[in-house]
């Protein structure tokens, strides 16, 4: 199985693109497009959300991951190789909190080149093939890298910040749900958050934080959008109240 994880969003040619050269190389593996609208240019951000949605996967997946604002820089094309997966994509620490979560570590720097690279879209022209090689068991030429030289070595276990917003406007934090205790209080744009269990624990418009489904802290409000109340967005930080 090969899951992507871009920015790239749901209108354009991007995804269908990359998509084509997946189905070329590797026709019998199935294809899951787990998000195509990661936070667009924030790797950081969108590595506290990438690990947290790791659980349904079976063994043996490839992750094709491309948050890649410094494409066609010196920054590295990477793979990873982290329990029973694989992980493709940029050095810029998009892949770490993922791999860190599943353990143990190899990582290689990718030396495999292309018949044509363009300078704009490495997630078409190097990191799909790649990844398409991994799924079909080949061996993908590369030069090993300690993982602690990698972009993103450093990063802290939670973010204290918004990673994600969602349709329903409920801001998804890089903060492990398991990390915190239920007294816990945000103060957000002048608002004490409490913790609420489920939507309806709240009447509708009631602010709260919830554990939700991937584990992570979220900002929510019941049939309302929190990131439109409280003004939030991705990279806006999160505090308690004292």
């Amino acid at each position: 199985m090969i899951v992507t994880f871009t920015d790239f969003g749901g209108e354009g040619p991007y995804l269908g693109q990359m998509e084509a050269v997946l189905a070329h190389r590797a026709p019998r593996s199935r294809v899951i497009h787990l998000q195509s609208d990661a936070p667009a240019f924030r790797p950081r951000a969108a590595a506290y959300l990438l690990q947290a949605l790791l659980a349904p996967f079976p063994s043996g997946c490839v992750f094709l991951c491309v948050v890649d604002p410094g494409v066609g820089t010196p920054r590295r094309p990477l793979m990873l190789h982290a329990g029973t997966h694989w992980f493709v994509g940029p050095d810029n620490g998009l892949l770490l909190p993922a791999a860190r979560r599943l353990g143990a570590m190899e990582a290689w720097v990718i030396r495999w080149e292309p018949p044509f690279l363009s300078q704009s879209f490495h997630g078409r022209d190097l990191f799909a093939p790649v990844a398409a090689m991994l799924a079909n068991g080949e061996i993908v030429p590369g030069d090993p890298v300690q993982p602690d030289a990698l972009q993103g070595w450093d990063w802290p276990t939670a973010l204290w910040e918004v990673v994600y917003v969602d349709v329903y406007g409920n801001a998804m934090t890089g903060i492990p749900a398991g990390s915190l205790s239920d007294a816990v209080v945000f103060n957000l744009a002048g608002r004490h958050i409490p913790y609420r269990r489920v939507f309806g624990e709240v009447g509708p418009g009631g602010l709260f934080w919830y554990r939700n489904s991937i584990g992570l802290v979220e900002i929510a409000m019941n049939q309302g959008s929190a990131a439109q109340r409280l003004g939030l967005g991705v990279g806006s930080p999160i505090e308690c109240a004292e």
